[in-house]
Parts: structure tokens; C-alpha cells; sequence
């Protein structure tokens, strides 16, 4: 790296460590210089709004506040405090993860880039984190905010040479704090439409700004799938039907309120008749009350909401089906659309201890 860039990347770094300690979030994640709090906020922000994650991360410490309360905590108990949150795969990683550390890293997180890129759930992204904040190891972590600073202010334009500049330009006294400030100024200030450049601390020596063009890498588009998928609660007194998912698949594992994807020849009735294999009765009797909306991955699912009581504890089909007190459904890993539904029925029909 010649004398030119050295100057250009330590004005530049100087610029935007001082916007930082001016303009950084309060996010309670940045209150501890705990690697493993660190790590499980850093899991939880991966594909999912800032906003989403305050209360979950919350809670989830709470119940497991060490790296050896989490790897003792049993799996469902794990999945149900991430129900709603989304993408699931997270949880199981962390579980994994979490007796790795235990097992082969003496019951602490490893400091070094390799060995938590080695870990199952950390990307580039979730190691480079956690080893720059955490440890205060001088890596770059690269998220969809940070990235576009970067191609704006050098209009980098592959990833290769995004991350060979990331590699460069990273503080060797504040790693994290210079990750976490360029995260934080691609959220609030280099958005990626009409960007603010007039609070930015990278303006004078921004060539996106110079050139007035402000493109970035643009991830390919992903066409969405639309999915009708009938839902069906089940109640007996103050008790739900729920249903297990398989253990492999989307959602694997889950509690969920029994339904299914409506196939074009049928009637949400006859989707709902399926799932009630031993129990047809049952759907031709639900009366149709609302209905959500849920996007997960690439689909975008529209689900009809069915309501009926039954007058006993009915199991209507294979698999494994429980029946659930109200009042405990926040104890079971549930899919994100079945709370959608159960809220929706308890507001609108006012069945008691249904909340979570």
C-alpha cells in the first residue's frame, strides 16, 4: 500500500471513528464486552431489523446468560425463546456451537478469527464481528451497510476488492468500533437510495459523491413465491391443538397450528380435510375468521385462519399433536405464522390465556 492510500485510509478512518463517538446507537449489545452476549447479538441481527432483535436478545439472556447455561439449556426451550424471530436455522446453529465451545475450546469462545469462522452459523461476517468487537482483533466484518460505504466512497466494484479494502482500511486500535461505525453509518446516513451526504464524514473524499454516481453492488433479485397455506386452531377449553413438524425440512422441528400449502385443484377446506386425516368432520365444520400474512425466505404466504371447538381432545392424524394450555403456548418453539394465528384468534374471539 503506498503513502498515498495510508494518508487517504487513516483520514478516512479518523473521519468515521469521530462520527462514531458522536452518532453511534445506544444498543444494549454495546454495553458488555462480553463475547458471548456479542456473539448471540451478532447471530440474531443476521437477516433480521435492528428493532426485531432488542427484545429477543433480551430475553434470551436473561434465561441464558452464559455460554454453559445456553449448551445445558434444553433444545426446545432454546427454540421457543427464538419462536417468532425467525430463520431457525440460527438457533440450531448456536446449540451447536455452544457444545463445541464447551467440548473443544474449554468452555470459552475462541478468540481468533479461523477458529470462530470454524464455528457452525459464523460466517466472515459473524466471526470477523465477533473477534473485532469482542477481542479487539483488527478483522473487517463486512455487513450490507458497511459494503456500500465502501463501494461509495472508493467505487469498489467487486466483492474481492471490497474486502481486500476492508482488510486495509480496518483501525488497528478500534477494530470494532470502526466496524460497528461503518455498520451504523450505511443505516442512518449512506442509504442506499438518496443518501445524506451532507452529514457524512467521508463527503470530501467520497469519489461516489465527486462523480454524483451513487451505484452499488446489487445482490440479484429474488422472484417470491406466492403460497396460500390454510391455518386451522382447534380448541377445547382452555386448551389448543398443536401439531410437531418433522425434523427435517423447512421449519424443522417446530410447533406449529396444524395446516398446509393449498394445492391448486382444492379448496382450503380440502387442504385443512388433509391435515385432519382422521377427522375430515373437523374442517367441514371450522368457520373461516381472518387472516395473515407471513414472508419466510423466498415465499410469501398467505394464510387463511379457521376457528372451531371441539367438545373433546381429539388427535386427528399421524405425527406427533399435543394438546397445549393457553397459558403455556410461550414455552413451545412455535412457527411464526401459528403466533400470528393464535393472537389473531385470541384478540378477535377473545379466548383467554392465548398472549405471548
Amino acid at each position: 500500500m503506498g503513502s498515498m492510500n495510508s494518508i487517504l485510509f487513516e483520514q478516512i478512518r479518523r473521519l468515521i471513528l469521530r462520527w462514531y463517538d458522536q452518532n453511534k446507537r445506544a444498543l444494549p449489545w454495546r454495553k458488555t464486552r462480553d463475547p458471548y452476549a456479542i456473539w448471540i447479538s451478532e447471530t440474531m441481527l443476521q437477516q433480521t431489523q435492528v428493532q426485531t432483535v432488542i427484545p429477543y436478545y433480551r430475553r434470551f439472556l436473561k434465561s441464558f446468560p452464559t455460554l454453559r447455561a445456553l449448551d445445558r439449556a434444553p433444545a426446545d426451550r432454546v427454540m421457543a425463546l427464538w419462536s417468532g424471530l425467525g430463520y431457525y436455522r440460527r438457533a440450531e446453529n448456536i446449540k451447536r456451537a455452544a457444545r463445541l465451545m464447551m467440548t473443544k475450546h474449554k468452555g470459552a469462545m475462541p478468540r481468533e478469527f479461523g477458529a470462530l469462522r470454524a464455528l457452525p452459523g459464523l460466517g466472515d461476517y459473524t466471526a470477523g464481528a465477533v473477534a473485532s468487537i469482542a477481542f479487539n482483533q483488527a478483522v473487517p466484518a463486512l455487513d450490507g451497510n458497511a459494503r456500500r460505504v465502501l463501494q461509495r466512497v472508493f467505487v469498489a466494484r467487486n466483492r474481492r476488492s471490497l474486502n481486500a479494502l476492508a482488510s486495509d482500511l480496518i483501525s488497528l486500535s478500534r477494530p470494532g468500533d470502526f466496524n460497528q461505525a461503518l455498520m451504523d453509518l450505511g443505516s442512518a446516513v449512506c442509504t442506499p437510495r438518496d443518501p445524506a451526504c451532507g452529514a457524512c464524514p467521508c463527503r470530501p473524499l467520497c469519489r461516489a459523491r465527486r462523480s454524483g454516481r451513487y451505484e452499488t453492488e446489487k445482490p440479484r433479485p429474488q422472484r417470491s413465491a406466492a403460497i396460500t397455506w390454510p391455518l386451522g386452531v382447534i380448541a377445547h377449553q382452555r386448551n389448543v391443538l398443536l401439531r410437531r413438524r418433522a425434523q427435517h425440512g423447512l421449519l424443522a422441528g417446530l410447533w406449529e397450528v396444524p395446516g398446509g400449502k393449498q394445492e391448486s385443484d382444492e379448496t382450503a377446506r380440502q387442504t385443512l380435510a388433509r391435515q385432519f386425516a382422521s377427522s375430515r368432520a373437523l374442517a367441514a365444520r371450522m368457520k373461516l375468521v381472518g387472516e395473515a400474512r407471513h414472508s419466510i425466505t423466498r415465499y410469501k404466504i398467505r394464510a387463511p385462519i379457521f376457528f372451531t371447538s371441539a367438545a373433546s381432545r381429539i388427535v386427528p392424524g399421524a405425527g406427533e399433536w399435543r394438546w397445549v394450555p393457553l397459558s403455556s403456548v410461550a414455552k413451545y418453539p412455535l412457527s411464526s405464522l401459528s403466533i400470528k394465528a393464535l393472537r389473531f384468534v385470541a384478540s378477535r374471539l377473545r379466548v383467554p390465556g392465548a398472549k405471548r
